[in-house]
């Protein structure tokens, strides 16, 4: 999965040494080169890509909440439990 965003990392940083060398060619021209070529289109392209395990782990998390909500269980609410025999006071 991760091949085609390693190597069009690796041909625009061919790209930008190309044109780093390039005997018109400059370091800030490389640096845009690389940048605007690789680092940003790989950037979206992984965003997008990984918008399906986001959305399956926000539905995931949506339903253990929902689940712990309703729980049946005596302590599911979360709140400390009581004490079962109330502390005694001493007479003054």
């Amino acid at each position: 999965m991760y091949i085609v965003p390693i190597a069009w990392l690796y041909v625009a940083l061919m790209m930008a040494v190309a044109e780093a060398t390039h005997s018109n060619g400059t370091i800030l021209g490389a640096v845009i080169t690389f940048v605007l070529y690789g680092v940003a289109p790989i950037v979206l392209v992984m965003y997008v890509m990984g918008a399906p395990t986001r959305r399956r782990a926000i539905k995931a998390r949506e339903a253990a909440e929902l689940a712990a909500a309703h729980s049946t269980a005596p302590d599911a609410g979360g709140e400390t439990a009581a004490d079962p025999v109330p502390p005694v006071r001493e007479k003054p």
